[in-house]
């Protein structure tokens, strides 16, 4: 498609620090990366949305008029945001549009997501709404298209990190606390091991177990949330619950205070790159050993890339498959040659903005 009417995209993210927090009110870190999702479109005469999805050999097409669109499959997201805002009354009118990214798919940097904030930023391009330049409302419209409409058990980190772009530290607390960190960052090198992972179902379990471990806990300890203080006493009360919730709590508390002296890292006076991966590090063996979340493969890969030299590395995501990603700000080729040869697909990646508007820039495609 060239020169098109409405150009829209967003980047997908990798989480730095705190996966598995957001859905429970606590911290995350997260980077906006250059990979990201496109919509391009063309105004159409008639009330029809008309879907060109070339990479993944689909297509979809829909009617503006008779209320609202029924789902047909799974985790329809491009349906339910049309449906959010109609159900809103938005004013809509027909397009063809073109979908086009390079963001590696359920592999854990927030595809899915990209692809909803940058769809409702379209669609409020395409009616006027001055929300379309809102961060913030883009990511709560995400929100609601992927999660709330569907009743899944994820949080928000992807839409604001989608929507905002740059390095985001979150406290998803109430009420919420959104801070921009400056980005002193270098390359990273991102690497798919090709695993599907079944995300839904990581999350179901981890927050299931979570929330009734820290139940069990407040029955001894009725001042317990998931904001305490690692104290002895509460180590003591952890310990006596059964395996899975005993390891996914203490996984939970421990990813949190990591998080916690990564924003101070972000935040000192000189940014410490070698502390910088060894917080990375620190944060892969929480997800490795007490959330479980990581595979063979990726261990592999994750030490090709430390021995290649990268400072730090961990697994991205909600787990079970999907992405690594290491720090390598001095090398990055090397790394992602030796991430290759261990069976991964790399990319080079660097932190990137948010939600933008491109065809005001001359993009063609």
């Amino acid at each position: 498609m060239v020169n098109p009417t409405l150009r829209v995209s967003s980047p997908g993210r990798i989480c730095l620090l705190g996966e598995h927090q957001d859905y429970f009110g606590l911290a995350i870190i997260a980077a906006a990366i250059n990979l990201r999702i496109s919509f391009s479109g063309r105004p159409r005469s008639d009330r029809r949305i008309v879907l060109d999805l070339p990479d993944m050999d689909e297509r979809e097409e829909f009617a503006l008029d008779g209320g609202q669109i029924p789902y047909v499959k799974k985790r329809d997201y491009l349906k339910s945001a049309v449906n959010i805002h109609l159900r809103a009354g938005l004013p809509m009118s027909g397009w063809d549009v073109e979908v086009r990214g390079d963001i590696p798919i359920n592999a854990g940097t927030s595809s899915s997501s990209a692809m909803v904030v940058a769809w409702n930023k379209f669609l409020l391009e395409a009616a006027g709404d001055p929300r379309a330049s809102d961060p913030r409302e883009l990511a709560e419209l995400g929100y609601e298209t992927e999660v709330a409409e569907f009743k899944e058990p994820g949080g928000r980190m992807d839409h604001y990190a989608s929507a905002h772009g740059g390095v985001v530290w979150i406290r998803f607390e109430e009420p919420m606390k959104f801070n921009r960190l400056r980005n002193p960052l270098g390359a990273f090198v991102l690497a798919d091991s090709r695993q599907k992972k079944d995300t839904t179902g990581m999350l179901g379990f981890i927050k299931s177990h979570v929330l009734e471990g820290a139940d069990r806990v407040r029955k001894a300890i009725p001042s317990f949330t998931l904001h305490s203080p690692r104290t002895p006493e509460v180590l003591a009360e952890i310990e006596k619950l059964p395996e899975d919730h005993r390891r996914l709590l203490l996984g939970t508390l421990t990813t949190r205070d990591v998080t916690a002296r990564g924003a101070a890292l972000f935040q000192a006076p000189a940014f410490d790159e070698t502390a910088f991966g060894r917080l990375l590090n620190e944060q892969h063996a929480v997800l490795r050993d007490l959330l479980q979340t990581s595979t063979p493969k990726i261990e592999e890969m994750i030490a090709a890339a430390l021995d290649a030299g990268a400072l730090g590395a961990k697994i991205n995501g909600s787990g079970g498959g999907g992405c690594m990603f290491a720090y390598a700000p001095s090398d990055p080729e090397n790394v992602a040659a030796a991430v290759s040869a261990a069976g991964g697909r790399a990319f080079i990646v660097r932190v990137d903005e948010g939600a933008r508007r491109d065809d005001r820039k001359g993009t063609k495609e």
